[in-house]
């Protein structure tokens, strides 16, 4: 397959997405991505959203990839999500030393993911470290080339004990063949991520194949490069969400136009309550995407200077992704609620999207409690910013 370029990504998207909303029943009822649409969103150039160019990749502005990751969400939330998670992971490539770069993420058909919060257990071994854990949350991993996982590095007795060169905290990268995955991801929506439980035993990591993420300097100069990790994760998860909005709308006019409520001989589409659902929801997807377009632009503006974001500049991120996860998630019930009857067979595309946005505004960079992190900011108040 052929490398992409940053400006075809988002044709490329828009491209298949009508193609994904046909198949999202399937990939639902799949609870992972089948093939054939793994291999769609690969050739598609896709995963690797982030991928710097020195690797064959597109390395798309942070911008772009959000509006890439918005248009895939349109069509299919589990779709957008395991193309935003292996997109975020991309980023990493620009941060690991060059030989390992290449190894993990040189590959035109490279896919890389996995669970960042050090829940695995690493002991310091010769060449490297052997590790063991479960991580939950493997979105995407089931179609992975490589599968990594956030760990502790701990002595002989299991306690925390950093190196004695700082390393404490690192992602770490595992060979394929030494993760097994668990049959545990039956869930009420984004089903057809493949978020399933996955653990390692005893796993050997080569000297060097990880990341500490609270510390690392990028290997590489640029904008992209300039932006944290986790703000950049945020913002992929809350442009799934304004995507899965933008598409429940589209589907709910639709629907709107010909429902006539039990009882009534007016469409939805007449009724006052329709049209007001319609109206908050559509405002909604605007002000957000509005709001994160801006946090975005005034970010990498700095970061184009050659000069690091601010704690303001990463305090907007976040806020502005939280913001937006939870407010489409609420505005996607509310459609719900509005469409009634029709919205609650499981074949409902839009019956899909709103439990997709639930299940998005859970995860723990947009969860609800960020805006504790975000309002102490504001306040001045002394705040842990390690993972800000």
């Amino acid at each position: 397959m052929q490398a992409t370029c940053a400006d075809d990504l988002l044709r490329n998207a828009q491209a298949l997405g009508p193609s994904l909303a046909a198949r999202s029943e399937s990939i639902e009822a799949n609870r992972t991505l089948p093939e054939d649409v793994v291999a769609d969103l690969r050739d598609a150039g896709l995963f690797r959203l982030l991928t710097p160019t020195d690797l064959g990749g597109p390395e798309a502005d942070v911008a772009t990839a959000s509006d890439v990751i918005k248009e895939l969400a349109r069509y299919d939330g589990a779709s957008a999500w395991c193309a935003m998670i292996a997109g975020t992971t991309s980023l990493q490539a620009g941060f690991l030393p060059s030989d390992v770069a290449e190894e993990i993420f040189g590959a035109t058909d490279s896919i890389a993911g996995g669970y960042a919060a050090p829940v695995g257990s690493a002991i310091s071994v010769d060449g490297g470290l052997r590790v063991t854990g479960t991580w939950a949350w493997g979105s995407g991993t089931q179609h992975c080339n490589w599968i990594g996982g956030g760990t502790r590095i701990v002595n002989s007795e299991g306690n925390p004990t950093p190196r004695s060169d700082g390393l404490f905290a690192p992602f770490v990268f595992f060979d394929r063949d030494d993760v097994e995955h668990l049959d545990t991801w039956h869930v009420t929506g984004l089903s057809g991520s493949g978020s399933t439980d996955y653990r390692v035993c005893q796993a050997f990591v080569p000297e060097g194949r990880w990341l500490q993420m609270t510390d690392a300097e990028p290997r590489l100069d640029g904008p992209t490069w300039r932006f944290p990790f986790y703000g950049v994760l945020a913002i992929g998860i809350a442009s799934v969400s304004i995507g899965l909005l933008e598409g429940a709308i589209d589907r709910f006019v639709d629907l709107a136009a010909a429902k006539k409520p039990e009882g009534s001989s007016r469409t939805l589409a007449e009724r006052t309550s329709g049209q007001s659902a319609l109206s908050t929801a559509e405002a909604t997807a605007l002000s957000t995407r509005a709001f994160l377009q801006d946090a975005i632009g005034e970010a990498w503006d700095t970061a184009c200077t050659g000069d690091p974001l601010t704690v303001e500049h990463r305090r907007l991120l976040r806020l502005a992704a939280c913001d937006s996860a939870q407010r489409c998630a609420d505005a996607l019930t509310a459609l719900g609620r509005e469409a009634g009857g029709a919205a609650v067979y499981l074949r409902e595309p839009l019956q899909r999207k709103i439990r997709d946005g639930q299940v998005a505004a859970t995860h723990a960079m947009v969860a609800p409690r960020i805006h504790e992190l975000t309002g102490r900011l504001g306040l001045g108040l002394a705040t842990d910013t390690r993972l800000l």
